[in-house]
């Protein structure tokens, strides 16, 4: 998938991420993107943040498995709970679902073609991935799944990165 285009000519482009309950994936992909952003120096020229497609988790924080994993690789851990809102679809310039049922599900959400077209796979930006480049859900596994789900995240956090820096240039004050 190629990065659609910005929906304001100001401001910055807006990507959310999006799993099943907002405790696991998604937050996970949110901090590894968030630090590559950073790494990039674009970090300031985009906005990150995550969501689920299920309420189960409102108001919780990270899993404690996948909070761990993070914590262990240098990552960032803060995080609460939140469910996907379809009117956040006017202001994203990018929806990505970690999976095949919560990409349908966003996209029986969208309100329209336009929306649906800024939906796609997150693991789609890591290369050589196939035809439904899934994150799988590692919550009913052990912490291996997690460890796993972190390698595949940090794949396709980083070719988005590299996607979004060079949409967008680097920074004029040099990467941080």
């Amino acid at each position: 998938m190629s990065l659609p285009e910005p929906r304001r000519t100001a401001g910055p482009y807006r990507i959310i991420l999006v799993c099943l309950g907002n405790i696991c994936r998604s937050p996970m992909a949110e901090k590894v993107l968030v630090s590559d952003l950073q790494r990039a120096g674009i970090a300031d020229r985009v906005e990150v943040d995550s969501a689920g497609t299920g309420s189960w988790h409102v108001g919780s924080g990270m899993d404690a498995r996948a909070a761990a994993t993070l914590r262990v690789h240098g990552y960032p851990t803060d995080h609460e709970a939140r469910r996907f809102d379809p009117s956040w679809f006017a202001g994203r310039d990018l929806v990505l679902a970690m999976d095949t049922d919560n990409l349908d599900e966003l996209r029986g959400l969208a309100p329209d073609d336009e929306a649906r077209s800024r939906i796609a796979l997150f693991r789609s930006f890591a290369p050589g991935t196939g035809a439904n480049p899934e994150i799988p859900d590692p919550y009913y596994g052990g912490e291996d799944g997690f460890t796993a789900v972190l390698t595949m995240v940090e794949a396709a956090a980083k070719g988005l990165a590299e996607e979004l820096a060079e949409r967008l240039g680097t920074d004029p004050a040099g990467a941080r």
